[in-house]
């Protein structure tokens, strides 16, 4: 791995460093780096971008600004490998921080957001913070973005149910999509991964993100082992996020890759006889909306090995994968 750009001082505290892990993401990520500033005024922050091989000109969206370091993997390690590769070189070369926040290039930071997070995070019982994701000139339209504990009853109510019975009750719907939840702040299973905020005492507790995901379901897994370890994870509605979405690559085989991926994750906490149950759960939201590729990749990879082993996550696979169809965005 090599490092470039402005090294903070490594004596220096600093009340947030943040973990971007950027993969062809130069043309996002000056945005989320202009918004970085005011998303937590009067405090210390720092910028780790930690690049996974990307193709395009990463040096010049970073190129000029303080407090900004690019970390090269070398490599294309996935989401959760690239965050443990920042998190690596955090604990070895940039000094102390009282939070990490992990960020994915494509967002935009409200003012304030990131102090609003820092602060949720570190109150005692907490640990980590997640924010209200609105649409990009609409912020009354907030995107449904917390979610509960997978199981097969909550897949198999999403399967059949999707966006209608937004109050159905949480035993059906892995989803929150109730909007009154969304204005009240309070503790949360886990959200999407596009942002998370964790103290660095917690996050040293829980350690390293599980990189056999590669992309989807690793922060199932992180905020699961953040309620293992004793802390919460603080949903936070003041705190405003921008969300862009598919900076990670969107196509079919990306959507594929996330549904197997759920399977892989119940299965590394449950028996063989409850996985079972939980594949035809999700198999059957696959067979409701087979008439998108993405749903029907998924159909295969889910009872195919030969298709599993054909997804992103294997040499050469995701660049391949990303493509720019908007249907198919994280």
């Amino acid at each position: 791995m090599s490092r470039e750009g402005l090294e903070p001082d490594p004596s220096a505290f600093v009340d947030c460093t943040a973990i971007v892990v950027t993969y062809n993401s130069a043309a996002d990520l000056p945005g989320l780096l202009d918004t970085l500033p005011r998303a937590a005024p009067g405090m210390r922050v720092r910028a780790l971008v930690v690049d996974n091989d990307s193709a395009d000109d990463i040096e010049s969206a970073i190129a000029g600004r303080p407090g900004v370091t690019l970390l090269r993997t070398g490599a294309n390690l996935g989401y959760a490998g690239g965050i443990n590769a920042g998190r690596k070189h955090l604990r070895g070369s940039l000094g102390p921080t009282r939070t990490v926040a992990i960020l994915n290039p494509d967002l935009r930071l409200a003012p304030a957001s990131l102090a609003w997070l820092i602060a949720a995070a570190c109150r005692p019982a907490a640990g980590a913070a997640v924010p209200r994701f609105v649409e990009a000139g609409d912020e009354a339209a907030t995107f449904p973005s917390l979610r509960r504990e997978p199981s097969t009853t909550r897949v198999l109510g999403d399967a059949l149910l999707g966006r209608r019975w937004a109050g159905r009750p949480g035993w059906l719907s892995e989803m929150v999509w109730d909007p009154r939840r969304y204005d009240a702040e309070g503790p949360a299973d886990w959200a999407t991964g596009a942002v998370l905020v964790v103290t660095a005492e917690a996050d040293a507790a829980v350690g390293d993100w599980d990189e056999s995901f590669f992309l989807y379901s690793e922060e199932t897994d992180y905020s699961r082992r953040l309620r293992e370890a004793g802390r919460t994870i603080q949903y936070v509605p003041d705190a405003r996020v921008f969300h862009e979405g598919a900076g990670s690559g969107t196509g079919p085989a990306l959507t594929a890759l996330n549904e197997v991926n759920r399977v892989r994750y119940f299965r590394k906490y449950h028996g063989p006889a409850a996985t079972a149950a939980f594949r035809v759960a999700v198999t059957l939201g696959q067979l409701l909306r087979i008439r998108r590729p993405g749903n029907r990749m998924a159909l295969a990879a889910l009872w195919s090995g030969r298709r599993r082993a054909e997804l992103p996550g294997r040499p050469g696979s995701l660049t391949q994968a990303a493509t720019a169809d908007p249907e198919y965005a994280r």
